[in-house]
């Protein structure tokens, strides 16, 4: 009886889950090289990029993924969900926060 109740709950969790994970494939691939980016990169790097783009604009292609993200809030809250902790760490390792 417990087996049967533990199916019923976790086939409708597995499929809802992989649908909610499925949901923005191409926002998906753009955290994914975030992630990737912040995780390969040096420091160093990173601070040289910082500085190199202060008052600079950013690229056209970045400029639209923002608005993606700024009129889609679920889409927001998941990139910021796979991205958030692995740029805070790396930022942490770096000092660029306290």
């Amino acid at each position: 009886m417990r087996g049967r109740l533990l199916i019923l709950v976790a086939v409708p969790m597995v499929i809802f889950g992989s649908v909610a994970i499925a949901q923005y494939p191409v926002m998906d691939r753009v955290a994914e090289k975030v992630v990737q980016k912040y995780q390969n990169a040096t420091c160093q790097q990173l601070w040289q990029e910082k500085a190199a783009g202060r008052g600079k604009p950013k690229p056209a292609q970045e400029q639209r993924a923002i608005e993606f993200l700024r009129q889609d809030p679920a889409m927001r809250d998941a990139f910021l969900n796979k991205v958030a902790a692995p740029i805070a760490n790396k930022m942490f390792e770096c000092g660029m926060i306290p």
